[in-house]
């Protein structure tokens, strides 16, 4: 494979479309929902989930960055950037509640996030050595190496599928907990689903990204299309 090779471009095509097509639609909707006011902040709205879930345990915190929040299950703590953490708008309580509802898996032991989080490791493994032994395997003219590193990169791709229906699940749960514990009445959702919604379009073409990279290398460098 040349690294400037058009077919790999042209491959990639559909997926780098979607994901710029996601990016706009995030900072679009994200940009109105932070004029919609909440009648709680991001950090108080995660925290009143999280505590009627059972989870009093599970903290909240403030992190440096725009859109640098999320759930971390190690540590088994809530991260907002700051935005969030402080807004009192329906994009706040929106981000807020999502990361929430990923907490709610890990307290529910959901099965495709257990699933995930044990393939991330690998995932990350996958992503760089496995470009790599691909790329060394074509110009070193090693095809077993070649398929080694085709193989580490389906760990990517197999991560990006798992992770669809977690962050899928976990806009479901945000939008059930806001309106069921009164923190956005039904008639208010229309801004939180647009920011979840569009958030959602992301995932989905990282997931195509990394899919028809997968199958440009397994249609270049398999079924007879070795040079």
């Amino acid at each position: 494979m040349l690294v400037w090779d058009p077919m790999y471009f042209l491959f990639l095509a559909p997926a780098l479309i979607l994901a710029l097509w996601a990016q706009f639609r995030v900072k679009a909707t994200y940009a109105a929902a932070m004029q919609e006011p909440a009648p709680l902040s991001g950090a108080a709205a995660a925290r009143h989930i999280l505590d009627s879930a059972g989870l009093r345990d599970v903290p909240v915190e403030q992190v440096p960055g725009q859109l640098s929040d999320h759930y971390d299950p190690r540590d088994k703590v809530l991260r907002l950037s700051p935005e969030v953490y402080q807004g009192r708008t329906l994009a706040a309580v929106g981000i807020a509640a999502h990361e929430a509802g990923h907490a709610l898996q890990d307290a529910h032991a959901y099965a495709p996030m257990t699933i995930r989080n044990a393939a991330v490791p690998v995932a990350n493994f996958g992503s760089g050595l496995g470009v790599g032994m691909i790329l060394g395997g074509y110009f070193l003219q090693l095809f077993p190496l070649v398929l080694l590193g085709i193989g580490l990169f389906s760990c990517v791709v197999f991560f990006q599928l798992v992770n669809l229906p977690v962050e899928f699940n976990a806009s479901s749960r945000a939008k059930a907990q806001l309106v069921s514990l009164g923190i956005v009445p039904q008639h208010e959702m229309a801004a939180v689903n647009s920011v979840l919604n569009a958030a959602a379009w992301t995932y989905v073409a990282a997931t195509l990204q990394s899919v028809l990279i997968l199958l440009y290398y397994v249609m270049r460098f398999t079924g007879g299309s070795r040079e």
